[in-house]
């Protein structure tokens, strides 16, 4: 399964090691924090502490980078509005924030096996059975999500670039149908794939 989706980077080090189950729990503790960290000067101590578990996980600078990159341009306009509306701390605040939980996200991906990832999602989801659902086909759904993310996000910055290149930034147009476009070709060989290993009913 992770030839579908996966950016994962093969590797020994103490993140790779831990459970699958463990680093989703610490995923979501991590973003409840960045959420109630108040100040610029904390959340720029989370980042130095993201960049440590990075340096940790041994995954290299290019699929580090390769995490945040999709965003960068999100995070610029982000920033911007905010900076207009709540201030500059506000701005900062709001911007690293979001950042960080795209990075952290992107950790947790690239250290994680998507078969590993399954389990504990079909672990945590196993109370649905009672309501008639498969906690397999469940956790395939949140998995492929997850990591249709910065499929999608890296689409947008692409033709993003395209758009600029070609003078059009402003068209709306311009920007929405190659999105689409992308993201319906992106699902379509996902679909395949899929199909492929005989999950064509889902």
């Amino acid at each position: 399964m992770n030839a579908l989706t996966g950016a994962y980077v093969p590797g020994s080090s103490p993140l790779h090691r831990l459970p699958a189950g463990a680093k989703l729990a610490g995923l979501a503790v991590a973003c409840t924090a960045l959420v109630l960290l108040g100040s610029p000067l904390a959340l720029a101590g989370a980042g130095v502490v993201v960049v440590a578990l990075y340096a940790l996980s041994r995954v290299g600078v290019a699929a580090a980078w390769a995490q945040v990159r999709p965003v960068r341009w999100f995070a610029v306009a982000l920033f911007g509005m905010q900076l207009l509306f709540a201030g500059l701390d506000g701005a900062v605040s709001t911007t690293l924030r979001v950042v960080l939980a795209v990075a952290l996200a992107g950790l947790v991906t690239l250290t994680t096996r998507t078969a590993a990832m399954m389990r504990a999602l079909e672990r945590c989801l196993s109370p649905a059975r009672f309501v008639g659902l498969d906690p397999f086909r469940l956790s395939l759904l949140l998995s492929l999500t997850v990591r249709s993310v910065p499929v999608v996000a890296a689409l947008a910055a692409r033709v993003g670039e395209a758009q600029r290149a070609r003078g059009v930034e402003r068209s709306v147009r311009a920007f929405a149908v190659p999105l689409v476009v992308g993201a319906l070709r992106h699902a379509d060989a996902l679909g395949e794939a899929l199909s492929a290993r005989g999950f064509d009913d889902l």
